[in-house]
């Protein structure tokens, strides 16, 4: 469908729609199935008109339905891309049926490829099942956040979980160990956010009260130490990086966080045994996005993390939780 070279150029494609893509919008189906296509030629080739719907031009936000046909003009591309092997990989696996998989993911692996990474989650679970027709991401955590994330294996399922997302039908609770002595045993966080490049180029999110967008998490106090506090974090909107720019803004920083974090503090933990951001994706309940039956999921702390606890238990007083 799109061309790995130069010198000549492919026919026009017209695909008609399953209901396996039913649903999807346009512009996220062309990323999808235009291998290697750049984003801005799609959008491009999508304002154009080149792209057409039942011979009708649609811009990017239309969504496909069952039997429409898409023409798909043919796509030049500067150079060949060589094909990485991506290994396959099966993740723990907490929940699966024919439209939804639940898998506890680990740290230091990224959800899906790209800035700097090859593949990810993703790519080896397509890699491990070949026979599967769909699998996408339903959303994300951050690569050093371990824990729980929801993967659609259909079309109407993957839709439906971005809907329950949006609108606040996901609980997702989070648990998280962060320098310093947290007060209250329960605690609403109002602070918008806004994302930012720093010189390098890598995105940051800071706290903006001004022009930010609204983020809202719920703080419950599950143990206290001496020098630390291990917090269950509940999150009302699920923006980039939210837990950690909170809690840090307030003066409670993750431990183990390399991009907000204190970095001193990292150094020594490494020391400790911690050699990774503690945070963990530990619980989620949502509605099934086909049959609507309560679900809930429970990862527990990995042994890196649960380690590291019973090691403050061993050498700190705790004042708080058991």
């Amino acid at each position: 469908m799109v061309l790995q070279g130069k010198k000549s150029v492919p026919a026009v494609q017209r695909v008609l729609i399953d209901d396996q893509d039913a649903g999807q919008r346009i512009d996220n189906y062309l990323i999808r199935v235009c291998k290697g296509a750049p984003k801005s030629l799609i959008y491009r080739i999508l304002r154009s008109g080149e792209v057409r719907v039942n011979r009708g031009r649609i811009d990017q936000t239309y969504r496909l339905k069952a039997g429409d046909e898409v023409r798909i003009p043919p796509l030049r591309l500067s150079e060949a891309k060589p094909v990485e092997f991506v290994p396959g990989r099966e993740f723990p696996i907490l929940f699966e049926d024919e439209g939804l998989l639940v898998i506890d993911k680990p740290a230091g692996t990224a959800v899906h490829g790209g800035s700097g990474v090859s593949f990810g989650v993703i790519e080896q679970l397509r890699s491990q099942r070949p026979q599967a027709r769909f699998l996408e991401l339903a959303h994300r955590l951050d690569r050093e956040t371990s824990g729980i994330l929801l993967i659609g294996k259909k079309r109407a399922a993957l839709s439906k979980l971005h809907d329950l997302l949006r609108e606040g039908g996901v609980e997702k609770r989070y648990l998280a160990l962060v320098k310093g002595r947290w007060p209250n045993p329960v605690q609403h966080i109002k602070l918008a956010l806004t994302k930012y490049l720093t010189e390098d180029g890598e995105r940051r999110v800071t706290v903006d009260k001004e022009s930010g967008k609204t983020a809202h998490s719920i703080v419950r106090l599950v143990k206290r130490w001496e020098r630390f506090s291990l917090v269950e974090v509940q999150i009302k909107t699920g923006r980039t990086h939210q837990i950690r720019v909170h809690l840090t803004h307030l003066g409670f920083p993750l431990a183990g966080d390399d991009k907000y974090g204190d970095f001193a503090l990292n150094k020594a933990l490494q020391k400790e045994g911690l050699k990774r951001m503690f945070l963990h994706a530990a619980s989620l309940a949502l509605p099934h996005p086909i049959s609507g039956e309560p679900l809930s999921f429970a990862a527990p702390l990995p042994p890196e993390l649960a380690a590291f606890v019973a090691r403050l238990d061993q050498t700190e007083k705790s004042d708080y939780g058991t």
